[in-house]
């Protein structure tokens, strides 16, 4: 909770400078208001330089929020990583990450997301988790990823906000396997590599997975946040995927993302990393959060990653 509570103060920082903006530009605009219905001098109210910056401001605001509303949760980007490995020496393994759709009962990119996903021609598809802000959107969930295709299999493990939904069945009908604390192997070309999975509410019995893990397979981790990169240094996991930051949600450039809601805080915000010989890559994710919070998106566009696993070039 505290490390939430911490790197919680940008997004406070930012949310209160916005509306210290919108609140001296609408009592300009009073103050013009009320000027002119007592037929007082109004020029300088709205034409002095402060009104003229703070109507570009308000002007540059607004649009930027229209942005965020309207058209970036529904532009999604495909992110195309490859990954080459020693423990393969002919295949190549497609594997496709979506993670954290919170699907409302408002549909955004969850009709589209079959073609799109469908079209990459993925071996594999996994889900690192949160999957509704709703009740209501299990049908809507369940659709979407049960027309996912992948001849090898379709793999997912909880994300926190699966949890606040435990007594729903939210895998059921997706042709999806839930991994919580076991490992599946999967064979290509008589070559094979293994997908192991951790349930959100299972991290702390991570050592369960670990154990089967074996250093001489290609072993590729789901988990919902990246808390398991404190303890990866001994465990022989070659790649990493998780989700949960929502790449913030809402960045700004050169800065990045305002909030995270990690323990990692912006260490590991969206994209991918390296520690020592585990390769970690955070899924931006498909929705927003839920409850309360704005359904907006801004500089944190919704992702697809799409990591080819082969031998090393030469």
């Amino acid at each position: 909770m505290k490390y939430i509570l911490t790197s919680s103060v940008p997004a406070m920082i930012f949310a209160g400078g916005v509306l210290l903006v919108y609140y001296l530009y609408f009592r300009m605009l009073l103050t013009w208001l009320i000027r002119r219905l007592r037929k007082k001098d109004t020029k300088k109210v709205l034409t002095s330089r402060g009104a003229i910056a703070l109507h570009i401001i308000a002007t540059f605001g607004t649009m930027c929020i229209a942005y965020a509303l309207f058209i970036e949760p529904y532009w999604p980007e495909i992110s195309m990583v490859s990954i080459e490995t020693d423990k393969l020496t002919e295949t190549t393994f497609r594997v496709v990450q979506i993670t954290d759709t919170h699907c409302d009962e408002k549909v955004r990119l969850e009709k589209r997301l079959p073609e799109l996903i469908n079209s990459l021609k993925p071996d594999v598809v996994v889900f690192t988790g949160d999957a509704l802000n709703t009740r209501k959107a299990l049908p809507l969930f369940q659709n979407t990823l049960n027309q996912l295709e992948a001849p090898l299999g379709k793999y997912a493990v909880n994300g926190n906000w699966n949890v606040y939904y435990s007594d729903l069945k939210q895998f059921d009908n997706t042709g999806f396997q839930e991994l919580r604390t076991h490992k599946k192997t999967i064979e290509k070309n008589g070559e094979s590599i293994v997908i192991g999975g951790l349930a959100f509410e299972n991290g702390r019995h991570s050592q369960r997975l670990f154990n089967q893990l074996e250093a001489d397979e290609f072993n590729l981790l789901l988990y919902h946040n990246s808390d398991m990169m404190d303890y990866i240094a001994t465990v022989p996991v070659d790649l990493y995927l998780c989700g949960h930051t929502h790449g913030g949600q809402v960045a700004l450039p050169f800065y990045g993302a305002i909030v995270t809601l990690s323990r990692h805080g912006k260490k590991f915000e969206a994209g991918l990393y390296r520690q020592g010989d585990t390769q970690l890559y955070v899924n931006r994710g498909i929705g927003m959060e839920g409850g309360r919070t704005p359904r907006v998106r801004f500089f944190a566009r919704p992702e697809i990653a799409v990591f080819d696993i082969g031998p090393k070039k030469d």
